[in-house]
């Protein structure tokens, strides 16, 4: 299982600058790749794309491009004096850097000047940008193992919800049959236990409070939840149709329960469930 959450970031060297990749992703429904790249380099836009589409199907991916000068802001302001001096040589032009300039060019915070394209500059960027995503990838994933072990343990808090509302449901007919005998003698009226009305009455309660389809169908949902959870691809959107198919069957449930232990209950299957559904819409 992987998150749809993730960061990366790798640069690779090219003589005195820095190629910088920089990829972030919250989720989404699909895959929606927005991507900065130098002008200079867009040709390469499609085999980067190649590379996110290797890592991750789903997912807002913003990946940069960029290229900064060696040792970050010291490395630049090298750089920016360099260039100045050698534009000030080919002028003619007395060159004599004072504090002011230096405080300008270290606090500069745009990057160098990106050269074309060429073979030794397109191996580095696709290198950086392979380390970038694997790195990227691979927080996807940790934090993903982190959210199967949260959705195990919530889904083994379902089941013993789940369990306890079968173990009391047998009882709640007869709970109802002693109530409704109770309360009529208690109206004065000495009706027979075996008195067809009363049997009546009280087959009709069974009926509409039967929950064993629902519980049947809830356990065979949960299973295969717990088992798509452990597979391998895309697990999101599945995970959602089937958590749509347990909350039906809990809602039925709901509706049927007639007994305050199983009302309990099934506000407790229905905070555990919107916990998930919450953490499943991150999931890839």
């Amino acid at each position: 299982m992987r998150s749809m959450t993730g960061f990366g970031r790798a640069s690779a060297s090219v003589a005195d600058a820095l190629i910088v990749v920089q990829v972030n992703s919250v989720n989404r429904k699909s895959l929606d790749l927005s991507m900065r790249i130098p002008d200079a380099w867009s040709p390469l836009e499609t085999k980067v794309t190649e590379k996110v589409r290797a890592v991750a199907r789903r997912g807002k991916i913003h990946l940069v491009v960029s290229m900064e000068a060696q040792g970050g802001a010291e490395g630049q302001t090298a750089a920016h004096l360099k260039r100045l001096a050698k534009l000030s040589a080919e002028n003619n032009v007395a060159f004599a850097p004072d504090t002011r300039l230096l405080w300008d060019l270290a606090n500069d915070r745009r990057t160098l000047s990106e050269p074309d394209l060429t073979e030794v500059l397109e191996v580095a960027i696709l290198d950086a940008a392979e380390q970038a995503l694997q790195s990227f990838a691979g927080m996807r994933a940790t934090e993903g193992e982190a959210l199967l072990t949260d959705f195990l343990k919530r889904i083994e808090t379902i089941k013993h919800h789940v369990a306890a509302v079968a173990k009391r449901s047998p009882q709640v007919v007869t709970d109802y049959r002693e109530n409704l005998i109770k309360r009529l003698r208690d109206a004065d009226l000495e009706l027979d236990v075996e008195d067809d009305r009363v049997l009546k009455e009280v087959c009709l309660f069974a009926d509409r409070c039967d929950i064993t389809e629902e519980i049947t169908r809830l356990d065979s949902h949960l299973d295969q939840f717990e088992g798509h959870l452990k597979g391998d691809g895309e697990i999101g959107r599945k995970a959602e149709f089937i958590l749509q198919e347990i909350g039906r069957e809990i809602h039925t449930i709901g509706s049927k329960a007639n007994d305050l232990q199983l009302s309990k209950h099934v506000i407790e299957l229905k905070n555990e469930l919107e916990r998930i559904r919450e953490q499943i819409a991150n999931v890839e």
